[in-house]
């Protein structure tokens, strides 16, 4: 029998376990994904990365194929090989787990004694892949934008077997769904971006399989440093806010793709309540304390009209709330946003 091939899981939370492919109406009558597509990090971030073991070689592969994403494809991001205990990205290497990472900020979602990673095995760019999973990037196997027409019961068949033993739930969340247009990536279907795995031509109808991409494809690198993944400006200096302001800060996003930064500080504990107005259609992040990389909550339409609004209770500390307009690709506009306890 040949051998079955080593494919990634697709790690998500467990509240979303039972619904990996949920999806909400838009206003413009769309299918819109509420998964996946939102767990990109604050442009401009550094990710501090810890080793839960693993070699010296190992470790040195790792942190190689990690810098491929901001070396190569020149995303603004940073990794940080200090094993913080709490850092955002934490790696194992437990051969009888597979090859796996959370997506994006789902990773500050995992206690920080268990690992957002594992790389049982670490052929080719398997690491840059999993690195692809960590900064916010799906399966490219399951771009909506077309590519594979799956043969389901050979797929399952295989997949059910050793060395996988999956569920047909988790064969179709890891292999046969796709993603809405809007929930990961907005390129064409790319045959050789290392977020594609190897598939044998039995999986797929009209018998082409895929081919093992051991490197980032040139789309790969275009789409991580374009306003959908982490353009190469500086990061945003946050803007303070006042935490208790009636007629709220005037912003705007005056560029596609902008994301503005703002910070406010809680002194006594309380709940709080973060939102927009206007007529720009935003969504918002909110990160914290004392942390621009712990998401807190995120919305998108929960105020009035199309402004967001987020409603916490927060202890003392620094918090920051990140600001995008709705349509990253083009969308520009005016807008206030305040903070009241």
């Amino acid at each position: 029998m040949a051998e079955r091939p080593k494919v990634c899981i697709d790690r998500i939370l467990p509240h979303e376990l039972n619904r990996p492919q949920r999806m909400m109406m838009t206003r413009s009558g769309r299918s819109r994904a509420i998964i996946e597509f939102r767990k990109r990090w604050i442009n401009g971030s550094t990710l501090h990365v810890r080793f839960m073991g693993g070699s010296p070689a190992q470790q040195a592969e790792v942190k190689e194929q990690a810098q491929w994403w901001t070396e190569q494809g020149k995303a603004n991001l940073r990794f940080d090989f200090n094993n913080a205990q709490d850092a955002e990205i934490r790696i194992a290497f437990d051969s009888n787990d597979g090859a796996w990472s959370y997506v994006g900020t789902d990773c500050r979602s995992i206690p920080v004694n268990q690992p957002t990673m594992n790389l049982g095995f670490m052929d080719g760019g398997t690491t840059a892949h999993e690195f692809g999973h960590a900064i916010g990037l799906g399966h490219e196997h399951q771009n909506p934008a077309g590519g594979i027409l799956w043969n389901s019961d050979a797929v399952i068949r295989d997949l059910s077997g050793p060395p996988n033993f999956w569920t047909v739930e988790q064969i179709q969340h890891n292999v046969i769904n796709k993603y809405s247009v809007d929930q990961i990536r907005g390129t064409d279907f790319d045959r050789d971006s290392i977020m594609l795995y190897a598939f044998p031509g039995s999986w797929v109808q009209g018998g082409q399989g895929t081919n093992s991409n051991e490197v980032l494809s040139a789309l790969d690198k275009t789409f991580i440093a374009g306003h959908e993944g982490y353009p190469g400006a500086a990061a945003p200096q946050a803007v303070e806010l006042p935490v208790i302001n009636l007629t709220g800060t005037e912003a705007a996003i005056a560029s596609a793709g902008e994301e503005d930064l703002f910070t406010f500080t809680v002194a006594d504990a309380g709940r709080h309540t973060i939102e927009t107005g206007g007529q720009t259609d935003v969504v918002m992040k909110l990160f914290g304390p004392n942390s621009q990389t712990n998401v807190i909550a995120e919305d998108d339409d929960g105020g009035d009209g199309h402004n967001s609004r987020i409603v916490a209770d927060l202890t003392p500390g620094k918090y920051f709330v990140q600001i995008r307009h709705f349509n990253r690709a083009q969308g520009t506009g005016s807008y206030t946003i305040r903070v009241a306890r």
